[in-house]
């Protein structure tokens, strides 16, 4: 039983694309999925920093190759795909690509707006229509995991074209879930709290990064390998009835008091 348990969520023989794998939370899924048994395209504007997570993937005894990719730019996307097609078509998809602008409101440009909803949610269709397409094509099934952010169900000063952008992922994953069903495609979203990274690590331990710390109710903040169990519940065979769901990994932070 816990043998089959364990196969439930695993992803041997799977091909898995990873966007916005370069650094961060990509880089480590891609890790953590390449653990798994899949093979990884891992993809993202920075193909430099690519070969990096490759070669720290099949040092370790997994798969992985790089794709260039822009997910702003439908071409790009579509070019993707078609290079990853060479290895096959793409069993998951983690929607990972993302970016912010952190500013006050009054301080926010149309074009801090345009870059911030473009990669997060413009880029999250892009990349989750064209796989869906090819994946009907094969009539082969699938999952694609969006990654969104517990902003997308709350939000906080400073960077609201993100918070509104990871709404719309929101939103979008359950619209996607609802129309892709009956061809066999789950779609779910992942929503992290606050996780540290080599990114935020500074603030996070700062004195107004405690204080942050203090409002979230587990009195801690994410780390990387907290996502791991969920990711591979959404993207694996034990996760088949989810289709539609949000998953919070942030320490009770979205139902504490307001």
């Amino acid at each position: 039983m816990a043998h089959d348990v364990m196969e439930r969520f695993g992803l041997r023989g799977r091909l898995v694309l990873v966007t916005g794998a370069s650094s961060g939370l990509g880089t480590h899924f891609a890790e953590v999925l390449a653990a798994a048994g899949a093979r990884v395209a891992v993809a993202a504007r920075r193909t430099d920093k690519l070969q990096g997570v490759v070669q720290t993937i099949t040092a370790a005894g997994g798969e992985a190759r790089a794709f260039a990719l822009d997910v702003t730019d439908n071409a790009s996307v579509r070019a993707c795909f078609d290079a990853v097609g060479e290895w096959g078509v793409p069993d998951v998809v983690v929607n990972n690509a993302g970016v912010t602008v952190t500013r006050a409101l009054l301080e926010q440009t149309e074009q801090d707006f345009d870059q911030v909803l473009d990669t997060n949610l413009k880029g999250c269709w892009l990349v989750a229509t064209e796989a869906a397409r090819r994946m009907v094509a094969q009539a082969k099934g699938g999952a694609i995991v969006n990654v969104a952010s517990i902003l997308g169900e709350r939000v906080a000063g400073g960077v609201a074209p993100y918070a509104i952008s990871k709404a719309g992922v929101i939103q979008a994953t359950k619209a996607m879930a609802l129309e892709l069903a009956r061809h066999g495609i789950r779609v779910n979203a992942l929503l992290p709290g606050y996780v540290v990274t080599d990114l935020n690590r500074g603030f996070l331990t700062s004195e107004a990064g405690d204080k942050l710390r203090m409002r979230v109710p587990s009195r801690r903040f994410g780390e990387l390998a907290d996502l791991d169990g969920p990711l591979l519940l959404l993207a694996s065979d034990a996760g088949a009835a989810m289709s539609g769901a949000t998953v919070a990994v942030d320490g009770a932070h979205l139902v504490s008091s307001l």
